[in-house]
């Protein structure tokens, strides 16, 4: 069934398929009628370490939800590498926006850790540490809407006007503009106006990072 390419190829290409159709790995799987953690990059492997194939029913299932064909199917694998995703993309950590505020996924720095990550394409990007998050909810509408991706970095500068993201030590996650951010405190301006701005003290931030792409 792999026609010649290898292992990583073919996994490349189901995540190239999901970037087409504006889906994660997982949201590609159910949308297949899979389970939703089939297409994880720790299935893709088994326990000692031997690769494990995605089988021609799950393809054949993908490529029926997907309304795609299999010759554009194999085009896919073609512009893929054996090690590498496709030209000017890579793939990145990614969750959802009500997962983030859960413990486990952050450092105090404010950079990804844990294994219950999964993984979506990006555009290439410089920091080895950035993220995305899967949007929910009303409160960044019009600006990010119900499952729109934000790819945020950590290492990125963050400036008066920038669209963050924020953490406080209670746990919650924000999505909001930097406002001023001075005498101690730091103000983060709504992207939605139904919802209140918020100032807040740097002691009760425990980091703030910059969205530096979307996709909507």
């Amino acid at each position: 069934m792999t026609h010649g390419f290898s292992h990583s190829q073919i996994w490349l290409a189901l995540d190239a398929l999901a970037v087409q159709h504006g889906l994660t790995p997982s949201g590609l799987a159910r949308t297949a009628g899979l389970d939703p953690t089939a297409f994880n990059k720790s299935k893709r492997v088994t326990s000692n370490g031997r690769p494990r194939w995605p089988s021609t029913e799950s393809l054949a299932k993908v490529l029926a939800a997907t309304d795609s064909t299999l010759d554009e199917f194999v085009q896919l694998i073609s512009r893929t590498e054996a090690s590498v995703p496709p030209a000017g993309r890579r793939t990145i950590p990614l969750i959802g926006f009500a997962q983030a505020g859960s413990g486990g996924f952050f450092d105090d720095g404010g950079f990804p850790v844990g294994g219950g990550w999964e993984e979506v394409g990006a555009p290439a990007i410089a920091d080895e540490h950035a993220y995305a998050l899967e949007i929910s909810g009303e409160s960044m509408l019009p600006v990010y809407r119900q499952g729109d991706i934000i790819v945020v970095s950590p290492a990125a500068t963050v400036r008066r006007g920038d669209r963050v993201v924020a953490k406080t030590r209670e746990g919650e996650v924000l999505v909001k503009e930097l406002g001023r951010r001075s005498g101690g405190e730091a103000e983060l301006i709504s992207l939605n106006p139904a919802f209140v701005n918020r100032v807040l003290r740097e002691e009760d931030l425990l980091w703030i990072a910059r969205v530096i792409w979307a996709r909507q």
